[in-house]
């Protein structure tokens, strides 16, 4: 389940779980540690997610956090929406190829370690994919796994564009 952030008229962030108020540093973090966000307009209930990432992400542009290069934001500004759709089935393509890739490597690596005689390494730690013996799925664990193979993607994608940018100069 999403973690529910309402935005107030006044630009207020309220974290509705833990009843205060928060910045978009405090939702990045909790991006960055797994959860879901999703942010709510107060008074209307409309949607304002990805109003609110995409503010988080133009934040770390300006503070040099991130880089997106200009040549990018030129042409998704001057293509549009048709190429906002593509680089968003591209990169979700992407980023579950990554994701079915990760845990096919984690079952290979559980198949081996069992081989190897180091049986106690797949049995005292179960993988976000399998089921724990209660029957219930570990959510939390699978979303932390998805998320750092997401950082691992972006950060992958971010040294690519460098060295073009780079190679372009």
């Amino acid at each position: 389940m999403a973690y529910v952030i309402k935005r107030y008229s006044n630009r207020k962030l309220y974290d509705t779980q833990e009843s205060r108020y928060v910045t978009l540093e405090e939702i990045e973090e909790m991006i960055r540690t797994g959860r879901e966000i999703s942010v709510v307009d107060a008074a209307s209930g409309e949607d304002l997610t990805s109003v609110t990432l995409t503010q988080i992400i133009l934040e770390n542009e300006r503070t040099r956090r991130a880089s997106l290069p200009a040549a990018f934001l030129h042409q998704l500004i001057k293509h549009g929406e048709s190429w906002q759709d593509f680089v968003q089935k591209s990169m979700r393509a992407s980023l579950e190829g990554m994701v079915s890739s990760q845990r096919d490597m984690e079952r290979i690596f559980r198949d081996w370690s069992m081989r190897a005689g180091w049986g106690a390494i797949g049995a005292a730690a179960p993988s976000a994919t399998e089921p724990r013996r209660d029957g219930a799925t570990d959510d939390a664990d699978k979303l932390r796994e998805e998320v750092t193979a997401l950082r691992d993607r972006l950060r992958s994608l971010e040294e690519r564009l460098q060295k073009r940018k780079a190679e372009s100069k």
